[in-house]
């Protein structure tokens, strides 16, 4: 993933896209400073998954301050972050759809043979393991509990 964002960063250098190139430098900023915060603990370069939750939480808060601009009338400034989104979504595995989220809900409960919502960390648990990423689990969560609940 790594790889990935240098040789997208170069393209985008090459190119002269300032706005890709500022974005995937924001990137490989915060990559940087969590590899800085992982050295303390005396242990190798991020994983593919931390770099996931950064870009993710990057995501989010582009997500919230677009929703501010907008809502504010700064069209100019909300088509900056969206244009931000989009370019970090680029390396952000699909997601998946509701009905896949329902079938990889069921098969979670099945496989730890959850019966109760005393269960449901198990099952967020191996949700998490299995799809890092790739859902929503402020959404599923309450998916997992009206299935635990039902």
């Amino acid at each position: 993933m790594r790889d990935e964002i240098s040789e997208s960063l170069k393209i985008a250098l090459k190119a002269r896209d300032q706005r890709r190139t500022s974005t995937l430098r924001l990137i490989n900023s915060a990559i940087q400073d969590k590899d800085i915060a992982i050295r303390q603990e005396a242990r190798g370069p991020a994983t593919n998954e931390e770099i996931l939750v950064i870009l993710q939480k990057m995501v989010k808060q582009r997500e919230e301050s677009f929703a501010i601009y907008a809502q504010a009338g700064r069209a100019d400034l909300a088509t900056v972050e969206k244009e931000e989104i989009d370019i970090l979504n680029e390396f952000l595995p699909k997601g998946l759809s509701d009905a896949e989220v329902d079938a990889a809900i069921a098969a979670a409960i099945a496989s730890t043979g959850a019966e109760g919502p005393k269960d449901m960390g198990k099952v967020i648990g191996q949700l998490k393991a299995a799809y890092p990423g790739r859902i929503d689990f402020g959404k599923a969560s309450a998916k997992v509990k009206a299935a635990l609940a039902g």
